[in-house]
């Protein structure tokens, strides 16, 4: 069973800060280890990788590859070879769109995805079938908000030649059931990419089991620093897909004749890289598997549960998604007051939640809402700050 206290005073804004934060969906607040990562490289470590020959550049190249094999290894990746460290999970996905999609697909073929994906997952495609020619098809979703698994069968076809879809909705906090989809578009051919992002904090992911083609997922929901991200793909389908931009370290040999390209991973990997950014995620990482994932989620799960039942009793106040399959995320409306209202009066008592369409406006047209409030629950929230988060809505509930 987790001790809150020992996760939570690894967090110094959360410590120190007399603001509630219920926004983890949004960016995780970063542990003293990640920090102290990024400090030490800095200060300790300082260099380019790859390059030079001098000690400081062998130093921060050894660490950076260990990171490397740190997170093939988080997820259960079989090489580290099929790790791209990008800048996040949109990054990830447009370089999928451009360097795998723009070689493959043409008119008369189809991309699948959801309702209700993130616009990172939705926007690269639509430029794709532009691109291209092809076709977006979009899964739509049950009462509960759930998978259509009964139209996905219909939509998924002999032309379906990518599948991509999130693990988990940002939004609802829903966990979509991606081994069945995975199964659909194995059936036809098509590859499948899973957006990660939401998830990765929360389900423990192994790859090799899901066999997906592509996982993407970003550091800074994962009690990393923000601008580092991941791209797994299957080795053989990295191998056969061009780069996607050009420069430094992509390269094997540059001529004005013509140019050859790195191996894997550094294919895909052209320019200085964000070396702090991917030594904070590592650290990150190790500082996660200090614990017991069980016992992070089912902690974190039982915060949401208990204030799922207790913002029930808040007249007038509706969850969207309210089912058990989920991760610890709520999102709720009052039926009369804007999101933004009442988020706002949540600042001003020092509770820290989102409001608004979280970056998915299709789903939100689906709904015929304008936005949800979103509160989204860590292992360093406490029952406490629950209790202070419900009198809080209540308290503005009733302002109106």
């Amino acid at each position: 069973m987790l001790k809150v206290q020992d996760f939570r005073r690894h967090f110094p804004l959360i410590e120190q800060s007399q603001q509630i934060y219920l926004d983890s969906a949004a960016t995780t607040q970063k542990p003293q280890q990640v920090i102290d990562a990024i400090s030490e490289f800095y200060t300790k470590n300082n260099a380019n990788v790859h390059r030079a020959a001098h000690q400081l550049s062998a130093r921060a190249t050894a660490q950076f590859e260990l990171a490397r094999s740190t997170v093939t290894k988080f997820i259960h990746a079989r090489s580290s070879k099929e790790i791209i460290f990008t800048k996040g999970t949109t990054e990830a996905i447009n370089l999928i769109a451009q360097s795998y999609g723009r070689n493959q697909l043409k008119p008369g073929e189809n991309i699948v995805v959801s309702m209700s994906e993130h616009h990172a997952n939705i926007v690269p495609w639509q430029l794709l079938a532009q691109q291209t020619g092809a076709e977006l098809r979009v899964i739509s979703l049950t009462p509960s908000i759930e998978f259509d698994l009964s139209q996905a069968t219909t939509i998924i076809d002999q032309n379906t030649k990518i599948v991509a879809i999130a693990h988990a909705s940002n939004v609802t906090g829903i966990i979509n059931p991606i081994e069945k989809i995975i199964a659909m578009a194995k059936q036809v051919g098509a590859i499948t990419v899973i957006d990660g992002a939401q998830a990765i904090a929360h389900l423990e992911v192994n790859v090799i089991e899901l066999d997906c083609d592509f996982y993407a997922f970003s550091g800074h929901k994962l009690y990393g620093p923000t601008g580092i991200g991941v791209l797994y793909g299957k080795q053989e389908i990295l191998e056969a897909m061009p780069p996607w931009q050009g420069g430094g370290e992509m390269i094997k040999r540059v001529s004005f004749s013509g140019t050859t390209f790195n191996q894997l991973p550094f294919k895909f990997e052209p320019g200085t890289p964000n070396i702090s950014g991917v030594l904070g995620l590592a650290a990150a990482i190790r500082f996660l598997n200090q614990f017991d994932r069980h016992a992070l989620a089912d902690y974190e799960y039982q915060l949401m549960q208990y204030a799922r039942k207790e913002l029930l009793k808040i007249e007038g106040l509706s969850i969207i998604g309210d089912i058990s399959n989920k991760l610890s995320i709520i999102s709720f409306i009052f039926a009369s007051e804007h999101p933004s209202d009442i988020a706002t009066l949540l600042d001003q008592q020092n509770i820290a939640v989102r409001a608004g369409h979280h970056c998915a406006m299709p789903l939100m047209e689906h709904l015929s809402l304008p936005g949800t409030v979103r509160a989204a629950f860590a292992p360093y929230n406490t029952i406490e700050e629950v209790d202070n988060f419900i009198r809080s809505v209540l308290k503005s509930s009733t302002f109106f």
